[in-house]
């Protein structure tokens, strides 16, 4: 029994790249980059397949679309490779980390329901109030006055 019996395609000698795509934001206008190990291998049948890694684990390539890690839109773009290297401005600075926030656990306030929009009923309910009561009297007067 041959493995193209079993369903099973050998893979030949394949080879590895790093590459690190730039990407910004449309939508918050982030700017950060994502590094990627890209496989390449060829089947049994000359196929080229270019397997994309993010610590090892297969992910979709970037020019699928990529999530904005500040805000969660699906609008970004990529830069050339290299933009970012020559243009380090644009990269946004790294963060301190406080102390205290590593030494004690943080808790979270319970976010609380907002009280009702009173100024909205209000805006709301005089013109459909003065807009009922003109249709009532309308109707009063138009019953009980002289035809």
């Amino acid at each position: 029994m041959t493995s193209r019996d079993r369903g099973v395609v050998l893979v030949h000698d394949g080879f590895n790249a790093q590459e690190t795509w730039p990407f910004e934001c449309l939508r918050c206008w982030h700017v950060w980059e994502v590094h990627y190990v890209v496989r390449t291998v060829t089947d049994d049948h000359g196929n080229e397949v270019r397997v994309w890694l993010r610590s090892g684990v297969p992910v979709q390539p970037p020019t699928s679309g990529v999530c904005c890690p500040g805000c969660g839109a699906y609008h970004a773009t990529s830069f050339p490779r290299g933009y970012l290297s020559r243009h380090p401005e644009l990269l946004p600075a790294p963060r301190p980390r406080p102390v205290a926030a590593v030494a004690a656990p943080v808790r979270r306030a319970v976010p609380s329901r907002a009280p009702w929009p009173g100024r909205l009923l209000v805006a709301m309910g005089a013109p459909v109030l003065a807009f009922v009561g003109y249709e009532l009297y309308e109707n009063l007067v138009a019953v009980t006055g002289p035809h």
